[in-house]
């Protein structure tokens, strides 16, 4: 056991980050800036898609419905491989694995935020969108100033599981050979090969030191919000 600890202790700066100093970070460093990287593409973009399919029905929606559907029962493996192997074919030229993997995680995870915030839309009270139109608000300005604020206040627990999840997914990055935490754990369970069970579980325990950090700062962020005025 002891010298398990050894071995991650002789590790544990590639563990952490990789060849950052080369200018190739990786493991934990790398996990974290996918995940971060994916989550700025994600969000925002996934909203926009759940206010278009909130102003638009018809074949708008059923449009955006179809492809977060498709997406959605996809498992995500899939969808990394996709872009591992379409997006050189796009754009000409080898994008990095890490860039690659980001944007796979992003457009998987803006169907379920599309669908979140949609969910989130749809539960407000309607007399909210008719009582800012009667003060004068356009369609664009009771969604932006009015009902959007609500929803994502209102479905802030079911975003931080969408991120936990995002998180966690950047593990897969080991199937392109990105050196993420999984992938940088199995190259030094490689080059040991005499303790599997100390490495996996210090990876096992980072994945959850850092799932769990990412919820308490959310419930510490949510909690710390003043409270609206009485009416």
């Amino acid at each position: 056991m002891i010298a398990g600890l050894n071995v991650i202790a002789d590790n544990l700066d590639y563990l952490l980050w990789g060849r950052a100093a080369a200018g190739e970070p990786g493991g934990v460093l790398l996990s974290l800036m996918m995940a971060f990287g994916a989550a700025l593409f994600a969000l925002p973009g996934g909203i926009a898609l759940a206010c278009l399919a909130w102003r638009f029905s018809g074949i708008v929606r059923k449009a955006l419905f179809l492809w977060a559907e498709l997406i959605r029962g996809i498992p995500l493996i899939f969808v990394i491989f996709w872009m591992w192997y379409l997006l050189p074919l796009i754009t000409g030229s080898d994008l990095p694995g890490a860039l690659t993997v980001t944007l796979a995680l992003a457009w998987f995870t803006a169907a379920s935020v599309m669908h979140s915030v949609l969910a989130g839309l749809r539960a407000l009270p309607s007399g909210q969108y008719e009582a800012a139109l009667s003060q004068g608000f356009s369609t664009r300005q009771t969604l932006w100033r009015v009902l959007l604020p609500q929803t994502l206040r209102n479905i802030l627990p079911s975003l931080v599981g969408i991120f936990i999840s995002l998180l966690k997914d950047t593990s897969l990055a080991f199937i392109v050979n990105v050196p993420e935490l999984t992938t940088v754990a199995g190259q030094v369970n490689n080059r040991v090969q005499i303790y599997p069970a100390a490495i996996f579980i210090f990876t096992g325990v980072v994945y959850y030191l850092l799932c769990c950090s990412l919820e308490q700062f959310a419930k510490r962020w949510r909690f710390k919000r003043p409270a609206p005025l009485p009416e």
